[in-house]
């Protein structure tokens, strides 16, 4: 190749200007590969954030939901168990009243003489 041919070759790239910008370009080539490759990263860690904050997100949900149905099973729990001991209660006022029963004949009135 000659000097002619050389110069025809940088005139049909751009001139000068077009030499410096492929001079430019290929001594920045790897800073730009290294760019992309961070932006690139940025997106995927981005995307995996809002992925993790979503996620986050419906186990706070699920989370209020479960408080809530244990609190409602909670007070289902307290009232059953208020009825059973109500329903002691009253079956201990029925036991007491039985040992209280006068059975002579005749005293269906009386209190018996019970240290009760």
């Amino acid at each position: 190749m000659e000097i002619t041919d050389i110069i025809a070759l940088a005139g049909t790239a751009g001139g000068v200007q077009g030499l410096i910008e492929g001079f430019r370009w290929w001594h920045s080539r790897k800073l730009n590969r290294r760019k992309e490759e961070a932006d690139v990263t940025a997106a995927e860690n981005e995307n995996s954030r809002k992925q993790v904050d979503w996620l986050e997100s419906r186990l706070a949900e699920r989370d209020a939901k479960i408080d809530a149905i244990y609190s409602e099973l909670r007070k289902e729990q307290a009232m059953r168990i208020q009825e059973i001991h109500q329903r002691h209660e009253v079956e201990l006022k029925l036991t007491d009243a039985e040992a209280r029963k006068c059975c002579v004949r005749g005293c269906d009135r009386r209190i018996p003489p019970s240290d009760y």
